[in-house]
């Protein structure tokens, strides 16, 4: 709607500057008028091709929400630095010189595990175990008198007693690799509470939508991310919140833009972005720059077509507004028409 308030501004411009436009009529049911001899002071030619709108929409680029790494008593004896990447199987900290290593998954260890348990997190380690390189048993929710000789393998490859049971404060668990955001403690404190926070080691643009506007995004939808200088990158919507957030102000959901080239984002961390969405988009149709438009007479617009030495009128349907040009329709348009426009 802002954009067709602005083309009906910019018809009313036209028709002051050009009142012989205006005031053609087209006498019933003619479809276009008589050709006249006043060439208009420049021309374009009407175009077939995909017009795209777009709202912009204020971003944050970072790694995302960080998450607490809890304790479970003991004494730390190295933490990380950070800012610093973590992979599958290498120490998050050490607790008494033990490591408390990383593993990949979705589950959190609760319990301890050992022989004749079953379940989805015994999976998880088996998974683990086998991609760091152990073998001698079979993936899946059983933890079998095998998995515990993996486990017990994997134990004294760490340096740690080979009991092969693996207990919740042993492990940290996380969808993949992690990047250390805070070092909550130090070396020399108890390892009692939060130890470090950690984010995804991918930057991410997060976006606090206004709920009215939600209806332009879904996952999967294309997006710019234009960077403090200027710069701009390719993106992805890739989550859309479902729970919205109430504020003095207003009522957001939270949408996360996804960036392929995290080399083109140079080293920024908790910038303010600006998100370009593509909201509508319409392929393969007829467009003409927004001022080629004519205000008729009778109502509605037209374009000035230009045969030769002379022009005549023909009314058109407007369609969507994007870019500076307008999508249009009718009997008598078609692709290559010569049409006036101002210089």
């Amino acid at each position: 709607m802002r954009g067709r308030t602005v083309l009906l501004a910019g018809g009313a411009a036209l028709v002051v500057a050009s009142g012989a436009a205006a005031a053609v009529g087209f006498g019933g049911a003619d479809a276009s008028t008589p050709p006249r001899s006043a060439l208009p002071p420049a021309t374009v030619k009407v175009d077939r091709g995909t017009l795209i709108q777009t709202e912009t929409v204020d971003g944050t680029l970072g790694y995302g929400d960080p998450v607490a790494v809890k304790g479970a008593g003991g004494t730390l004896t190295w933490v990380p630095a950070e800012g610093a990447t973590i992979t599958r199987g290498k120490p998050v900290y050490k607790v008494d010189d033990d490591p408390v290593v990383l593993l990949y998954g979705a589950m959190p260890l609760y319990r301890p595990l050992t022989a004749d348990v079953s379940g989805p997190d015994v999976a998880e380690v088996e998974k683990n175990l086998a991609a760091l390189g152990y073998q001698g048993f079979t993936v899946d929710d059983e933890y079998t008198p095998a998995t515990a000789d993996a486990v017990e393998r994997w134990q004294e490859d760490l340096g740690l007693p080979e009991t092969g049971t693996v207990t919740p404060g042993q492990v940290v668990v996380a969808p993949g690799q992690i990047r250390v955001a805070t070092l909550k403690l130090a070396a020399g404190d108890p390892a009692n509470g939060p130890v470090l926070t950690w984010t995804g080691t991918t930057r991410i643009v997060t976006v606090a939508l206004e709920v009215d506007k939600q209806q332009l995004v879904k996952k999967g939808l294309a997006a710019t991310v234009e960077l403090p200088g200027g710069d701009q990158v390719a993106g992805t919507v890739a989550e859309v919140g479902t729970v919205a957030v109430v504020s003095a102000e207003t009522t957001t959901i939270e949408v996360v833009v996804t960036v392929g080239d995290q080399q083109k984002l140079g080293t920024l961390d908790q910038a303010p972005v600006d998100v370009i969405i593509e909201s509508d988009k319409r392929e393969n149709v007829l467009t003409v720059p927004l001022n080629a438009l004519v205000a008729l007479a009778e109502g509605g617009y037209g374009l000035q077509v230009v045969e030769g030495s002379t022009t005549r009128y023909v009314a058109v349907e407007t369609g969507m507004f994007a870019g500076g040009k307008v999508e249009i329709s009718g009997d008598g348009v078609a692709e290559g028409m010569l049409v006036g426009v101002p210089k």
